[in-house]
């Protein structure tokens, strides 16, 4: 029987990208579901023409939106998830990289590493290779793990992702997911992907503030956890 995909996009402000993701999206995929994160643009719009499921959730929040796709799914629960950006960044294509080790039991949680051989010049800003630097320096030397970045591309099997209990309504999403991965001994790898420029201005890496808070919430998350297991 064949392994049941889902896809979560979360996505605010994204109709020009959106369409070019969703048309890269493998056919074994069982749903996309795109999640309008309160964008103004026409969003919603386009990935309906791709067939996506399409949610809304009015909270701002790159957590928030991942919350509300996995809402979508508990009805229905897929065996894995796999969570990518709809800015164009990732490479949709690649997803099977991703699902492959868990569908053969080598792990149950798989990080698309943004490699720098192998990632467009630019794509990343140096604030971010920064950022992706320390929190990942950081959980080796706090909780020994493997880690090399913290990239939005990623896939998990779903009653993994549950057990986790995720909460961060924002830019903590991806390393609150993958600290709770350490703390529950989950089985995890890393597949190295390519990574370009996305279409748009980023939210997060984009601003000033943005780019403060996500690290904020990075050192946030790492102390919290450092400090709870005293």
């Amino acid at each position: 029987m064949e392994t049941s995909i889902s896809v979560i996009i979360p996505a605010h402000n994204e109709a020009q990208s959106i369409g070019k993701v969703l048309a890269e999206i493998p056919s074994f995929v069982r749903e996309v579901i795109v999640v309008d994160n309160n964008s103004t643009d026409e969003t919603s719009e386009v990935a309906k023409k791709f067939n996506a499921k399409v949610m809304y959730e009015r909270n701002l929040g790159y957590g928030n939106a991942c919350l509300a796709g996995m809402r979508t799914l508990d009805s229905n629960p897929p065996e894995i998830v796999v969570f990518l950006d709809g800015d164009y960044s990732d490479y949709p294509k690649e997803m099977s990289k991703l699902i492959d080790p868990i569908k053969k039991g080598v792990a149950d949680f798989v990080i698309g590493a943004r490699d720098k051989s192998i990632r467009e010049s630019g794509s990343m800003t140096l604030p971010q290779v920064f950022g992706n630097w320390l929190a990942c320096v950081l959980m080796k030397l706090l909780y020994q793990s493997r880690y090399t970045d913290l990239g939005p591309f990623r896939a998990i099997r779903w009653e993994t992702l549950k057990s986790y209990k995720m909460r961060d309504r924002s830019y903590g999403w991806t390393i609150e997911m993958q600290l709770k991965s350490l703390h529950h001994k989950t089985p995890y790898t890393e597949i190295p992907v390519k990574y370009r420029t996305r279409i748009g201005r980023s939210k997060i890496s984009g601003t000033i503030r943005g780019t403060v808070l996500a690290g904020f919430k990075i050192l946030g998350w790492i102390g919290k956890f450092y400090f709870s297991k005293k």
